[in-house]
């Protein structure tokens, strides 16, 4: 990493893996709803959690669309750090939120559960319903950096001409030569 710090206006974030614990959550839900207790987050191993791990995909489905949709009630917590620093970092401009969830309601709903008002009115959040289109809307918002924890997403936006970090996950191991940033302390010393 150079020393050339990026102003927040220039950097996005995905949301699930980077800012909120989607992992912990479905892990948690796995156990408490179906019985599923012994599912260590060392465990997913793939993007798509069905290639490595023998639950039945009706209820990794199932499970999934419950925190997308009611982020709040199931209880989704966020990565170690990630409030602090999105905090610190709306004091110096605008954050853009770009997430491949269809609706963008369960995403604010959970910023304004956990942040104050003057931080919430300084993120943006974009849901897009795809993964692979998040370069549109990169380029629309005029961003030159990118965080996300999906491997594929990152090399699509290399080979695009923005600058992608990947959020360090078991699932993006050994998928990809990029840069990786693999907490909020490395994201603000990006930044701040």
């Amino acid at each position: 990493m150079n020393n050339e710090k990026i102003h927040p206006e220039n950097l996005g974030f995905d949301f699930d893996g980077v800012i909120a614990d989607t992992a912990e959550a479905f892990i948690r839900l796995a156990c408490e709803e179906y019985g599923y207790c012994d599912i260590q987050l060392e465990d997913i191993t793939h993007f798509e959690v069905e290639e490595c791990l023998e639950v039945e995909p009706d209820i990794i489905h199932t499970i999934f669309m419950s925190i997308l949709l009611d982020s709040v009630g199931t209880g989704l917590q966020p990565m170690p750090g990630a409030l602090d620093v999105l905090g610190e970092l709306t004091e110096k401009g605008k954050v853009t939120l770009i997430t491949a969830r269809m609706e963008s309601k369960p995403v604010h709903d959970w910023l304004h559960s956990l942040l104050p008002l003057s931080v919430v009115q300084n993120i943006t959040v974009i849901a897009m319903g795809s993964h692979d289109d998040k370069l549109h809307h990169i380029r629309t918002r005029g961003l030159s950096h990118f965080i996300d924890d999906r491997a594929e997403t990152c090399q699509q936006l290399h080979e695009a001409g923005i600058i992608p970090f990947v959020f360090k996950q078991p699932w993006n191991q050994g998928r990809h030569t990029l840069e990786t940033v693999d907490n909020w302390q490395q994201i603000r010393s990006l930044c701040l």
